[in-house]
């Protein structure tokens, strides 16, 4: 899975490399993203047989058909609206690293927008105001990290916190994530408890993502929410309430 996704990722941004010059080696391309010659030839067929026109001139290199672009992404001024709002209002999440990688997406979103548009972006940043978490407090910094491992079933060692002020290590299979009270709690299966366990963000101190991998587990957020509501139980970590 993983694999693919790179792969995906790589002949994305050699369309994008073959688009930023005349003529493009086989050599520079695989330099640019550190895979083989042969690994490039192949890219280079696959691309050709999703409908990018590829021209190939012997013994210099490739390019892209004069005229063919990747089409533009385009917003309308309603959903440049909805990201700028959405800018201010995850600027306020307590979570410094959706914080960061938001404003990212949004200053990559911007460079695409019509220049009349831009100017009502800027107009509409500077008269819109979130009045929660106005300190601006962050208390956690591994929402990113931990979305990932969510996603691609990897397991994280934490060193953990909790509210009574018991510290911990743990070695966890990462779950899911939801929010609450402006705190984020991440859900995960403890290998020191045998058992799903609630995290607060905030509570752990130090976090690592490991390169093993864990089986899916055989179950859906909404099912384990409903499990611990018929229980009326809490966790050690955190009451689920």
């Amino acid at each position: 899975m993983q694999k693919d996704k790179s792969r995906l990722a790589r002949l994305t941004a050699i369309t994008t490399q073959l688009q930023s010059k005349h003529i493009v080696t086989a050599k520079e391309i695989a330099e640019r993203h550190g895979v083989s010659i042969r690994t490039v030839y192949r890219d280079i067929r696959t691309l050709e047989d999703s409908g990018v026109p590829i021209v190939t001139e012997e013994g210099k290199g490739y390019s892209v058909l004069e005229g063919y672009r990747i089409p533009p992404v385009m917003f309308s001024q309603e959903e440049a609206n909805a990201l700028i709002t959405a800018e201010q209002i995850i600027k306020q999440n307590k979570d410094q690293s959706l914080a960061e990688h938001y404003e990212s997406v949004v200053t990559k979103i911007r460079s695409v927008l019509q220049y009349s548009q831009k100017e009502k972006a800027d107009l509409l940043t500077n008269r819109i105001q979130v009045r929660n978490n106005r300190e601006n407090e962050k208390t956690s910094a591994y929402l990113i990290q931990l979305q990932s491992a969510v996603s691609d079933y990897q397991v994280v060692t934490i060193d953990y916190l909790s509210l009574e002020n018991v510290r911990s290590e743990r070695e966890i299979e990462p779950f899911a994530l939801y929010t609450t009270q402006e705190n984020w709690v991440l859900i995960a299966f403890c290998k020191l408890r045998n058992d799903f366990r609630a995290f607060r963000l905030d509570c752990i101190q130090n976090l690592a993502v490991l390169e093993e991998h864990f089986e899916p587990h055989k179950l859906t957020l909404h099912e384990y929410l409903e499990q611990c509501r018929k229980k009326y139980i809490t966790t050690p970590d955190i009451p689920l309430a």
